[in-house]
């Protein structure tokens, strides 16, 4: 061994698998940073010593997981450089991962960063000139390699140095995957993921949805975002009540739980005690509704939606009873008829 430790940014796709291994070949210890956010890869968070212990018995490297949810978030209020072809800041994301894995070199006595980018794979955010911006505004000139496309690139601190042995590097360039997969199959990495999105920012549909959020969508100020809210907003049914108000409606038992489990204290649920149904959340309404003169009005038309998405009684969607829970207690609505479809289409989102 070296002595020497880099810091990889690990997406868990081949490219970063195969840019840890290099390095990692030539005897430098390597931990993979894995960056979650709202947006991409949250999840992991919940099995985190699961999926660690995964990618060290597959593929002989530590990875830690680093939630970048506070600075992401506030990120796409303004990013610097754009959007991409959606709501995705590519450019600052990974401008925004290495500044904050260059902040954590001391922490892991770490060297120098790497990253599986390969030259011209990207449209956005791996032509030439962008590769060289995003050092820069990360602050990471010099000490950031590009095992996969470094003999395309000018040499670095570690090859300088002798750290890192150039010769034994790549020079990989463009869209094309076949020398990443023959370069996986030498070094006997044989269980990769395909190639996938990962990222709810480029998906059109969410991306809209999203955005309309940070345009104000729903009665919640920018400073009170919270990465629950995101995680929120790509589950269930999402209704945009006459006002503002936000309410999420379980489509299964499976987003009835999630709902259930992003929950705060400040937030309503509604669910049927005596019918198969919704749970339903309102969100921040013991802040924005309670004891306000739309709290009736807004808790009777989530309740009717309730009642609407519930089971069938016979082929008929009768009135059924909704118990209310609130950071204070319970309520039962009695006799809540379902609602309209075509009064809450409108607010469909």
């Amino acid at each position: 061994m070296s002595g020497k430790i880099a810091l990889a940014l690990y997406s868990g796709g081949l490219d970063s698998i195969l840019a840890c291994r290099i390095i990692s070949d030539q005897g430098i210890e390597v931990k993979a940073l894995k960056f979650v956010t709202p947006f991409f890869d949250h999840h992991l968070l919940d099995v985190r010593d699961v999926y660690c212990a995964e990618i060290r018995d597959k593929y002989g490297f530590e990875v830690h997981l680093v939630d970048l949810s506070e600075g992401y978030i506030d990120l796409l209020h303004n990013p610097a450089h754009g959007f991409g072809k959606n709501f995705n800041p590519c450019i600052d994301c990974k401008i925004l991962m290495l500044t904050r894995a260059r902040q954590l070199l001391s922490h892991y006595q770490a060297s120098f960063l790497i990253t599986g980018e390969v030259l011209g794979q990207r449209p956005m955010s791996q032509r030439r000139d962008t590769l060289r911006l995003i050092e820069r505004d990360s602050g990471c000139e010099d000490i950031l390699l590009r095992p996969l496309c470094a003999k395309r690139l000018p040499p670095t601190l570690p090859e300088r140095a002798g750290w890192v042995d150039r010769d034994c590097l790549y020079g990989f360039t463009g869209r094309g995957r076949r020398p990443q997969i023959d370069l996986a199959h030498r070094l006997g990495i044989t269980d990769f993921p395909a190639p996938a999105g990962g990222c709810v920012l480029t998906d059109p549909n969410l991306a809209d949805r999203i955005k309309r959020f940070y345009a104000g969508l729903f009665m919640l100020e920018p400073e009170q975002f919270q990465a629950d809210d995101f995680r929120l907003l790509l589950v269930g049914r999402q209704l945009r009540l006459p006002g503002g108000h936000w309410l999420i409606l379980g489509r299964n038992e499976r987003e009835n739980d999630k709902i259930r489990a992003f929950a705060g204290e400040d937030d309503w649920l509604l669910h049927m005690p005596t019918r198969p149904g919704p749970t339903a959340l309102m969100r921040r309404a013991g802040q924005l509704l309670s004891a306000t003169a739309n709290e009736a009005e807004a808790l009777a038309l989530a309740a009717g939606l309730v009642v609407r998405y519930g089971k069938k009684t016979g082929d008929q969607r009768a009135a059924g009873e909704v118990l209310l829970e609130q950071a204070d207690g319970q309520r039962l609505l009695s006799d809540v008829a379902p609602l309209s479809d075509t009064i809450f289409q409108p607010w469909i989102v």
